[in-house]
């Protein structure tokens, strides 16, 4: 048997349109399950949806922003009806701000929390109502490295504080959840390429701090975060609930 197989599973990616979203879709598709991808650009969702029609599943975009729950309610009820299911949920929609603490604006602090923390509740509820009522689901939280360490290089107090919610959310909802076979997990970036991180990659500087905190001195690649969204999505998981696996390259070892 392989466990690993997502044939006839259907599984929602937020903030689907670029970046980690995209990587986790194809990584999902690869195994055989039929996407939903939702993200506020619907020509973005487009072509996203034909890349992964491409690998030869099934994908429902709907454009739809997390930071509204009247979109949220509505992309899920959407999806429910077009599928009849949702099986997967890959809470990974995001944005950063570096400000200092004292000068930052709260313009900055809310959008961070809102978008890192509070939607990523706000999906999870209304998803988590379909797997209750199904007894089943698989719920991917996209944390980061910072759900458990700062930055001496640079002042992420608000992201730092979102994600580091999003651990303790995973673990208060893995536990809530658990009697009705929900799994509610959560990975850990370190840095990878994508729209929200090419300028820090791009920054010289920045090599050097990849070479002092990461043991293996450089960012993520595209395709290391595969084996890890597919194995919290699959039945190779099912006794693994409320963890974070940091993806870092030894960055929260030291």
């Amino acid at each position: 048997m392989n466990l690993f197989d997502l044939k006839g599973k259907i599984a929602l990616v937020t903030g689907a349109s670029s970046g980690l979203g995209v990587q986790f879709a194809k990584a999902l598709a690869g195994q055989g399950a039929d996407l939903a991808i939702i993200a506020r650009r619907q020509e973005k969702l487009e072509e996203v949806k034909k890349t992964i029609e491409g690998l030869g599943v099934r994908c429902f975009a709907f454009k739809c922003d997390v930071l509204k729950n009247d979109e949220i309610k509505t992309a899920v009820t959407k999806i429910k009806e077009h599928y009849g299911r949702i099986d997967i949920l890959v809470n990974n929609a995001g944005t950063a701000r570096s400000n200092p603490a004292e000068s930052q604006s709260d313009d900055d602090w809310n959008a961070v929390i809102n978008t890192n923390l509070n939607s990523v509740y706000f999906v999870a509820r209304e998803v988590g109502k379909v797997m209750i009522a199904q007894k089943y689901g698989k719920i991917i939280n996209v944390g980061s490295i910072h759900s458990n360490a700062a930055m001496a290089t640079s002042p992420l107090n608000a992201y730092c504080a979102s994600k580091g919610g999003v651990l303790m959310l995973t673990k208060a909802l893995a536990t809530e959840w658990a009697k009705y076979n929900i799994t509610v997990n959560a990975i850990g970036p370190a840095y990878f390429p994508s729209e929200m991180t090419g300028a820090v990659l791009s920054n010289p500087n920045f090599a050097n701090v990849v070479k002092t905190y990461c043991p293996m001195g450089r960012p993520g690649k595209e395709g290391e975060l595969d084996g890890a969204v597919i194995y919290f999505a699959s039945d190779a998981s099912s006794y693994t609930t409320g963890q974070l696996l940091s993806i870092d390259g030894g960055w929260t070892a030291i």
